[in-house]
């Protein structure tokens, strides 16, 4: 697929991927959606990809939402499968990404924005960030997982009354509340991420991978997490970075990992 609404490149084993809408604040339409799942479907495969960088192009957004006129004159039927296909193709997909996604939050992350940085693993803010969920203001509610990713990051209470009045909190607020990991000035933003990425490709891919879905499984109703840990921790013996890490601890050397 040849990307109009983001951009992809692949350095060092980090794929670092832009929502590249300034113009319309990075707002999610249908084109960019399709071109994401794409992305994440070719990370998900690709070997040589031990990380995902997500942020938005320029200094104002992250994502500002959903491209609201592609939808405004939907019925509930439409609206359902809006909502569905987002869910399955993109939030889901990204979510249960064996790479680990970083959001780097620079700016504006509202609605579909932050239902977005709530499908990555793990938030980093710049100090001007804004996050909120607005959709009442406009009749809705969020569609692409809010209610649920940010219930399950901060709680019943905090999580209704962000919806429920759709107001915005600081990029401190949610480093409070949890929302985000961290919070650093806007021209640190990537470096820190690309930091917090650059600590992780150093360890065991397949290992990464299995504390991800672990770790996905607390979430998920009538699936027994501990019981998923406890296989993918048996799978972890039979790979050949199993051996390569407990030989390197014992050998006193740093690991070279090669993800089989």
């Amino acid at each position: 697929m040849i990307y109009k609404n983001i951009l992809s490149e692949l350095k060092e084993q980090i794929l670092y991927v832009t929502i590249n809408r300034e113009h319309k604040l990075n707002a999610l339409n249908k084109e960019t959606l399709a071109e994401l799942a794409d992305v994440i479907s070719y990370a998900t495969g690709e070997d040589e990809v031990r990380g995902i960088l997500l942020t938005g192009a320029g200094e104002k957004a992250f994502v500002a939402g959903a491209d609201i006129s592609e939808f405004s004159d939907y019925n509930g039927e439409q609206g359902e499968a809006l909502a569905r296909n987002g869910q399955e193709q993109v939030f889901n997909a990204m979510e249960n990404c064996p790479k680990p996604i970083v959001a780097a939050i620079n700016g504006f992350a509202l609605g579909g924005g932050l239902e977005l940085a709530l499908a990555c693993h793990i938030r980093i803010a710049s100090d001007n960030a804004k996050l909120g969920l607005p959709e009442v203001s406009l009749g809705l509610i969020p569609g692409y997982g809010g209610t649920q990713r940010l219930t399950q990051v901060i709680g019943k209470g905090r999580a209704l009354e962000m919806i429920a009045t759709g107001e915005m909190i600081s990029a401190d607020q949610a480093e409070k509340v949890g929302l985000v990991n961290h919070v650093v000035p806007q021209a640190e933003l990537i470096a820190k991420a690309e930091s917090l990425l650059g600590k992780i490709k150093l360890r065991a891919p397949l290992a990464v991978a299995a504390a991800i879905k672990s770790v996905n499984s607390t979430n998920n109703f009538g699936v027994n997490g501990f019981e998923i840990e406890i296989k993918e921790f048996g799978k972890c013996f039979n790979t050949a970075d199993f051996k390569e890490g407990t030989s390197a601890f014992l050998e006193k050397r740093k690991p070279v990992f090669s993800g089989k």
